[in-house]
């Protein structure tokens, strides 16, 4: 017989209750509040979350379903649809917002020297990506999508090291993923890694000029000559070219002024040969390989 408490219950434990008063104190937000004030929003929200409910509805047929027990569960009352909806809608996100970035600053430094399976290196290193989530058009006007359907773009700055979000950023549909460079803070000596989508040569000599790094993969129109080759790890088998270049179309070469390292490597799964371009001259050609494969492994996380 289960006599120890609900899963659910013991991982709400974790979160600081005390904090998210507070925040809720800075915003007023439970003033006239009733039955779900901002905490209980919150567990009815994370509860849908961890169970997979695909919609409010479901959220609430399944605590009214076990309303025997929710009391258990930290819930004290269940609501109807509308409230949760209406505060939903209505309550000021910046708490929620506020909150999450109270949790990923406390848990990060949890992580700080944890390892990278097959990387050596101690540099934070920073996956860049975005999901989008399709959404109603008349219900979120603002969030403008492909083909004029509604779309919601979240763009994470991923530390792999965890992995654990450093930065999280919510636009409309259309609104392009390299824009996202202007919104982080580039860390010396800090590795960041993205897809071509991300890739933009102005942006690329900013992380340059901050001491940071960049992993990418080349888009198809960047042409580069040949300087010199770099030694050659014999003990590496999928290395298949490893050499110093510089792009020789004008107009790329005044927005990327420096020379690059182009590294080509054998992908296990596909048989196929990737390029990365990087402006790191430290690192092995093995391990330039093994940054953006991570960086491909934690996809997962943005879908």
């Amino acid at each position: 017989m289960n006599v120890g408490r609900y899963v659910f219950a013991q991982v709400m434990d974790f979160l600081p209750r005390y904090e998210f008063k507070k925040i809720v104190k800075k915003h007023n937000a439970d003033f006239h509040a009733k039955n779900l004030n901002s905490y209980n929003q919150l567990l009815h929200l994370l509860f849908g979350q961890l169970t997979g409910c695909t919609s409010l509805h479901e959220i609430i047929l399944c605590l009214t379903a076990h309303s025997d027990i929710i009391y258990h569960l930290g819930i004290r009352k269940t609501v109807q649809v509308s409230s949760l909806a209406r505060a939903n809608e209505t309550r000021d996100y910046h708490i929620f917002e506020e909150f999450g970035q109270y949790l990923i600053h406390s848990v990060r430094p949890l992580y700080a020297k944890g390892s990278i399976q097959d990387i050596s290196v101690d540099n934070v290193i920073y996956a860049l990506d975005s999901t989008t989530i399709s959404t109603s058009i008349k219900l979120a006007t603002w969030a403008l999508g492909k083909y004029s359907k509604g779309a919601v773009k979240m763009h994470t700055l991923l530390d792999l090291r965890g992995p654990v979000p450093a930065q999280i950023h919510i636009t409309d549909g259309k609104w392009h993923d390299s824009n996202m460079w202007d919104l982080v803070d580039f860390e010396n000596g800090a590795v960041y890694t993205a897809d071509k989508a991300y890739v933009d040569l102005e942006q690329m000599w900013r992380i340059n000029l901050a001491g940071a790094f960049f992993v990418m993969r080349p888009k198809d129109n960047m042409r580069f000559e040949t300087i010199r080759l770099l030694p050659e790890d014999k003990q590496v088998s999928n290395i298949r070219s490893d050499y110093v270049a510089r792009l020789i179309i004008p107009k790329s070469k005044q927005l990327y002024k420096d020379e690059l390292r182009i590294v080509k490597a054998l992908d296990p799964d596909s048989k196929e040969i990737i390029t990365f371009v990087t402006n790191n001259f430290f690192f092995s050609a093995s391990e330039i390989a093994l940054i953006y494969r991570h960086r491909w492994d934690i996809e997962v996380f943005f879908k």
